[in-house]
């Protein structure tokens, strides 16, 4: 078998940079000499998300129109890493404002990619077990949800029911479901 080497970026060109999206054109050329000059790729800071349990079992979630598909959904809470933040910080502090709850044992349950052929950035996602409503919901002005408290067995139900669709909410929760009891 073939041993597969990195591809070497030549020249990179920013299309756009924004707040919210960062797309440049990279051209690269292969091990073997060939030379791609149109390959692209979004820029994303890093990403947190929280399975977040209270001490009597329910999942807190949270329930938010998303505008890209048109439809509304109850998801994890979840945001971006603001610079120089570590991640594990960033999921508390979003689990406070989007949701209210804070303390309890926090765990890095694991780390994963959206795309990593087209995306440049990390999703962490961690549990939280045996937080506590502690607080107001402090929203961000484009943030537009509510929290939802769901039982164990309703969450596992939208997941084998397909009704989870981000899937990088998915997949946590999969990783969550298959390795606790």
């Amino acid at each position: 078998m073939a041993k597969i080497e990195k591809w070497r970026t030549t020249s990179t060109e920013y299309l756009i940079r924004r707040p919210w999206l960062t797309a440049r054109k990279d051209t690269v050329k292969f091990p073997d000499g060939r030379i791609n000059d149109e390959y692209y790729v979004l820029e994303y800071p890093s990403w947190v998300n929280v399975i977040a349990i209270t001490d009597s079992g329910e999942f807190v979630m949270v329930e938010q129109y998303r505008h890209a598909i048109g439809e509304i959904f109850i998801e994890l809470c979840a945001d971006v890493v603001e610079p120089g933040e570590e991640p594990l910080r960033a999921a508390q502090r979003e689990l406070l404002e989007e949701t209210g709850y804070t303390g309890g044992q926090w765990t890095l349950l694991n780390k994963i990619c959206q795309n990593p052929s087209t995306c440049n950035n990390y999703t962490y996602c961690y549990l939280a077990q045996g937080v506590q409503k502690t607080d107001s919901q402090h929203l961000d002005p484009t943030e537009d949800l509510t929290v939802k408290l769901l039982s164990r067995k309703d969450v596992y139900n939208m997941l084998c029911k397909d009704q989870i669709k981000q899937a990088l909410m998915a997949t946590p929760l999969w990783h969550f479901f298959s390795t606790s009891k």
